[in-house]
């Protein structure tokens, strides 16, 4: 099996690179710190050259693409919501919408348009979690009323692709007007820096996306899609938490030496490595399943658990070994840390990803010796 990269998918990760080389510390903070929470000139970097449309044209791009982007976004902490404001909910406005609903994609990959997936709602835990809205049909269209929180991007989504419980049975999905009545948003600054709001529904006029039937497939695709995405992002941000440990191992004296003399340090930072490329083939492994268009839950569990237990060793341990420094506002490392620990907690924790497999247990035959 060949893991390279293609030509192709070289260029776009050097071309995503340094679109993004810009992001130091001191310039994110002040990007996160401001309206609308990322950069709207990188925004519009990104749609140029078609990151933000990758997916919506199956015979362009995939899954691999996506996997390459996001590892770039991860590196930099780019804040700019590739996945939550494009690629998440364009994906199932690609498979679930009608002719009239897909054009809408073209203003999205070409920075227009934000979109926001409004499915997590309070109290939901695990990976399928019940929904609690509700959808009533009102002559052609429907009305949604209920809770979603939280919704990344949901702060400024211009249109909300939202989950709701159908009358007759099962889950449907529904286009919202982010300027629609009845729809309040609390807007909010998650701890990593990210953008979100609750979005309350109050008899709130929407649109069915596709036919008015159950999208729980198409739900769990587009969550399995996410997932792969978040894996990918988590390992760059890994990546680079581990190049900056290893810089200051080499550079910071202690007793007159630098701290890499010492052999207890060098293996901590060894192991480091270990738990990267862990995450790393196991985020591969995800992103090479969809490619194959094999949408397999268990994959998608198997990759956000060790992600999220390589993700947690090593922010752990990059703050660690960089002392106090590490958890200063003026330092990487501490915001690395962030993201990673959101990461493992969207869409389901480990001990979330843990249930899912332990459940699944008894599907495996028994090894004989």
């Amino acid at each position: 099996m060949d893991f390279q990269l293609s030509d192709e998918q070289v260029l776009l990760r050097d071309t995503t690179r340094s679109m993004l080389s810009g992001y130091d510390t001191e310039t994110r903070n002040k990007v996160i710190e401001t309206e609308p929470g990322f950069n709207p000139e990188v925004w519009k970097q990104l749609a140029e050259v078609g990151i933000l449309g990758l997916g919506f044209d199956p015979e362009e791009s995939g899954p691999l693409e996506v996997m390459v982007v996001l590892t770039e976004i991860g590196r930099r902490l780019a804040p700019e919501p590739v996945v939550h404001g494009a690629l998440g909910p364009g994906a199932l406005i690609v498979e679930r919408g009608d002719a009239q609903q897909r054009a809408l994609l073209d203003s999205v990959a070409e920075g227009d348009h934000v979109l926001a997936f409004a499915h997590t709602e309070p109290g939901m835990r695990g990976t399928t979690p019940v929904v609690t809205t509700t959808a009533v049909p009102q002559g052609d269209s429907w009305r949604l009323s209920g809770r979603k929180n939280p919704v990344l991007t949901g702060d400024r989504a211009d249109t909300l692709v939202v989950s709701a419980a159908l009358p007759d049975g099962g889950t449907g999905l529904f286009l919202v007007d982010g300027g629609a009545d009845g729809l309040t948003r609390h807007g909010y600054r998650t701890f990593d820096g990210q953008r979100g709001a609750q979005i309350d529904l109050a008899d709130t006029p929407a649109t069915a996306l596709g036919e008015p039937t159950d999208a729980t497939a198409a739900i769990e695709r587009a969550l399995i899609r996410i997932s792969s995405a978040l894996c990918a992002e988590a390992v760059g941000a890994m990546e680079e938490s581990l190049r900056l440990t290893s810089d200051y191992l080499k550079t910071r004296k202690q007793f007159g030496v630098t701290l890499n003399t010492f052999q207890t340090l060098t293996q901590r930072a060894a192991d480091m490595y270990v738990s990267l490329e862990l995450a790393r083939s196991m985020s591969m492994y995800a992103a090479m399943s969809l490619a194959d268009d094999n949408y397999d839950p268990l994959i998608a569990a198997r990759a956000k658990l060790q992600v999220g237990r390589s993700g947690r060793h090593i922010a752990q341990e990059a703050i660690q070994l960089h002392g106090g420094i590490g958890v200063t506002w003026e330092y990487p490392v501490g915001h690395y840390a962030a993201r990673l620990t959101a990461i493992e907690h969207t869409l389901g924790s480990s001990q979330d990803q843990l249930r899912v497999l332990i459940d699944n247990v008894g599907g495996y035959g028994l090894a004989k010796l």
